[in-house]
């Protein structure tokens, strides 16, 4: 027959094993939701579908840019930059061009490959991937785009955008005439034309840095080799 010394201590231990279990499982509680409430990082991007006009030519074209493009910092390995670049980004764009003249629509669509913000302001740049027949053999080329959003106006759209081609990215060359320059990631013109119809959407997030280095590495995982 069980003493009733051990019987007590045998009681004490389960109420201290239950006492040990609910404080364990509000430990954990408390972990998750603090992890549910810390806030994920903002990621950069571009969005939306807009018309603009040409400030210094006038016709009656319809010309488009539409934007998804997201930041995935350190996601393209590049030769001496094995990390990638703080810019990287992914997405998509299009270009359209209604021909006025000719009544045909011509379109181009782009792979995103670099991406950064301000304040309401972004510049990006994209391969081209796919050109509609009859456009311009742009298939493997570079070109850059810049987006303002001016925000909703009244009655009209405060959105501006620019684009790397149409003689702002020439290359003088003494007494022959220009050609057009390559254009290196990231790189635009200032947003010169105005929005008409439609809008953007920039999401500005500050370049974060590299993540940690691998182990054994003593560069940071974006850096380039001294």
């Amino acid at each position: 027959m069980m003493s009733l010394s051990v019987r007590r201590t045998l009681a004490a231990i389960t109420v201290l094993g239950a006492g040990l279990a609910v404080a364990s499982a509000s430990v954990a509680a408390s972990a998750d939701q603090e992890q549910e409430q810390k806030p994920r990082p903002v990621r950069a991007g571009v969005v939306g579908s807009a018309e603009f006009v040409l400030p210094y030519h006038q016709d009656k074209d319809v010309r488009s840019f539409t934007f998804d493009a997201r930041a995935a910092p350190y996601s393209r390995p590049l030769p001496g930059i094995p990390g990638g670049l703080p810019t990287d980004a992914r997405g998509r764009v299009k270009v359209s061009h209604y021909s006025a003249e000719r009544d045909i629509t011509y379109t181009s669509e782009g792979r995103v490959d670099c991406l950064v913000t301000g304040v309401r302001t972004a510049t990006l740049t994209a391969v081209i991937t796919e050109v509609s027949p009859g456009g311009p053999p742009n298939v493997g080329k570079r070109v850059g785009f810049s987006v303002y959003d001016g925000g909703d106006g009244k009655g009209r759209s405060k959105d501006r955008v620019g684009f790397s081609w149409n003689g702002v990215n020439l290359l003088p060359k003494g007494t022959t005439p220009p050609e057009e320059a390559p254009v290196g990631t990231c790189m635009a013109p200032a947003p010169y034309a105005p929005v008409t119809k439609g809008g953007y959407v920039v999401t500005h997030a500050e370049l974060p840095s590299p993540p940690p280095s691998p182990k054994g590495s003593t560069e940071p995982a974006g850096s380039s080799p001294k």
